[in-house]
């Protein structure tokens, strides 16, 4: 009995000893704030803008280091955010599709988790906007109110993450919100529209849209002085000495041809990182790194800085995350290239892949025949999208303007961000960058094939796999997953390969499985009249397909083709039957189709009805057969 007591005792006592000693090592540890603001460019007087007035970003680069070529993954938040937390492509995880949601398998944490682990208070204040239900343990607080000040132990290191959303692209768009940020700025920081020299050459320069830029200037402002009372914040606690600070925005910013899109006006971030002297050559910091007033051109996705503030706390990283750490002791190679990806951006699909070096950028359009511009409610709202249209209606638009309004998307496009940083000449077709061509899309191909991408998959088809196998991920991880993907790949290409590829196309109507038919009735619907002879009867017979979404596509391609008449009523039953994605793409094809759907104008009045169960009531599928229907009736109402 004495000795089980005794041995009892030993064990709680090694207990005791191992958390105290995890106390202590935690107590070692910096402390990391994260500063992220909404929908902004670099746009700071750091990076050389000179209108910007952000006095308080300025010092902060001074002191510490400024990164000049920092990109996120997307061009709008919340499939970036879910790569950001997890330090995963969005692409990898289900993600990908703006407002969906997705499902974590169990090995994949938000890596708060670990640090949380580690002994660190991690808090959130407040925005999560993961796509997938945020796992328990992942923050001590995450709210309104959610700081590091609320810790019951002074000394334990903190994780604080605090979100500016001020300058998003409603700030821009509201009058009431664009006052409500900025009321309180003096007027030696407010801008005069007239003078601003830095509009980029894909607006059309009129006092509409220097409005909306001279907003964007003058929330960031607002938004620096936010980002001085945190630091000060910092300074009047007395952890300011041992606090690593980030500053970063969630992509580009909030105006059309920025955010939704991967060029760099919606990818290309500013991104600040303060480290305090005592910890520059202590701990898990690399000594010499965070010298005052470097300045970097080292590539960094956004789906490095989770792994970056793990390997800062000394925390190893998890094998399965894809970012790569920046800062911090045992660094891996710098990368070569950074990665983007667009695909359904709230009602509208565009499956867009970019991938970027240090001077250039390449973008592979896998639905060509989607305008750069689609009509999407949100950026609608906005005075630049409405003047953008109004000027194009009336012929007035400057040619790189003008541009963004064509029928179709060049399927390749390649740029030299150093000789034309705002991405006008397209030099895919230059025998002069010939090589760099070739390159670029080599290192495309082998990041979707490594990185499992799940873009190529329809939406309504991925919904049916998550359900067989627990989650996304598990998609493209099943057995010959790897020539699975390249399959889906080479079909996908040759949807937009056009009459060449017509052979190829009709050979995989019959394929066994759903993704693979999806993209061949695909790219026979791009193909269009041609196309009709020698694949209308085998696309007819899909109209009978065990999937939606290839029942979809059917029927789009035989309207393509000329030969609406069976279509029509399959792709009505679509739109008001069925999961929710499944009733999106049939909205998608009936709007794309024009004058052709106008025999089922009355049928396709259902699909305004708000669906409860569905993400935000099915509004994306109101949203679409309203325009459809506006477009048909000549009308103009709005819908929320």
């Amino acid at each position: 009995m004495l000795y089980m007591t005794r041995t009892i005792l030993l064990s709680l006592l090694v207990v005791a000893l191992f958390g105290l000693a995890s106390l202590a090592r935690a107590a070692d540890r910096p402390n990391i704030l994260w500063l992220s603001a909404e929908d902004i460019s670099p746009h700071l007087g750091c990076y050389g803008d000179p209108h910007a007035i952000t006095p308080n970003l300025d010092t902060l680069a001074k002191q510490g280091i400024r990164y000049t070529r920092a990109f996120t993954t997307a061009g709008v938040c919340a499939p970036c955010r879910s790569g950001i937390i997890t330090g995963l492509y969005q692409t990898t995880l289900g993600t990908h599709h703006m407002r969906c949601t997705a499902t974590l398998p169990a090995h994949i944490k938000p890596f708060p988790v670990y640090l949380r682990k580690a002994g660190y208070y991690c808090t959130n204040n407040s925005k999560q906007d993961y796509q997938f239900k945020t796992p328990s343990g992942t923050w001590d607080e995450s709210s309104g109110k959610a700081h590091w000040r609320n810790r019951k132990d002074k000394s334990q290191p903190f994780f604080a993450v605090f979100n500016f959303t001020g300058c998003h692209e409603s700030g821009i768009a509201s009058a009431g919100k664009y006052k409500s940020v900025t009321k309180d700025l003096k007027p030696s920081q407010r801008q005069d529209a007239v003078k601003l020299t830095t509009l980029p050459p894909y607006y059309a320069d009129t006092p509409t849209i220097r409005e909306d830029w001279k907003r964007n200037y003058e929330l960031i402002t607002a938004m620096d002085a936010w980002a001085g009372r945190m630091i000060q914040q910092l300074k009047d606690d007395g952890v300011y000495d041992n606090t690593i600070i980030f500053f970063w925005s969630d992509h580009g910013v909030g105006l059309p041809r920025a955010k939704r899109w991967l060029y760099d006006s919606g990818t290309h971030i500013p991104l600040i990182v303060h480290i305090p002297e005592k910890l520059r050559t202590s701990g898990a910091v690399a000594a010499g790194q965070g010298k005052p007033g470097t300045v970097t051109d080292r590539l960094v996705s956004s789906i490095d800085l989770g792994p970056t503030v793990l390997n800062l706390a000394g925390i190893d990283v998890p094998s399965h995350v894809q970012g790569r750490p920046f800062l911090g002791a045992n660094l891996p190679e710098a990368r070569d290239y950074v990665y983007g990806a667009r695909d359904r951006m709230d009602e509208r699909y565009d499956i867009i892949r970019m991938v970027r070096d240090k001077r250039y950028k390449y973008i592979r359009n896998y639905e060509p025949l989607k305008t750069f511009y689609q009509y999407m409610n949100t950026p609608e709202k906005g005075a630049t999208m409405a003047e953008l249209r109004r000027l194009h209606e009336a012929g007035k638009l400057p040619a790189p303007a003008e541009h963004l309004f064509s029928p179709r998307k060049p399927v390749e496009e390649l740029y030299d961000c150093d000789a034309d940083p705002h991405e006008i000449n397209n030099l895919a077709g230059d025998p002069k960058h010939a090589d760099a061509l070739k390159r670029m899309r080599a290192a495309h191909l082998q990041w979707v094939q490594d990185t499992k991408d799940l873009g190529l998959i329809p939406e309504p088809i991925i919904a049916e796999r998550r359900k067989e196998l627990g989650s996304e991920y598990m998609i493209l991880r099943q057995k010959d997953g790897d020539g699975y993907n390249k399959k889906l790949g080479a079909i996908a290409a040759a949807a937009s390969e056009g009459i060449d590829a017509l052979p190829k196309l009709v050979a995989h109507l019959d394929d066994n499985d759903s993704a693979i038919r999806y993209w061949a009735a695909t790219g026979i619907g791009n193909i269009g009249q041609p196309a009709r002879d020698a694949a209308g009867k085998s696309v007819a017979e899909l109209l009978k397909d065990p999937s939606s979404a290839v029942r979809t596509a059917a029927g789009r391609a035989l309207c393509r083709m000329g030969t609406p008449d069976a279509a029509l009523p399959v792709l009505i039953h679509e739109l008001r039957t069925g999961a929710q994605w499944e009733r999106l793409h049939a909205a998608n094809a009936l709007d794309e189709i024009d004058e052709q759907a106008r025999p089922v104008i009355d049928d396709m009045k259902v699909g305004l009805e708000y669906q409860k169960g569905f993400n935000s009531n099915g509004k994306y599928r109101v949203r679409v057969t309203n325009r459809a229907l506006n477009e048909l009736l000549g009308t103009n109402r709005r819908v929320p």
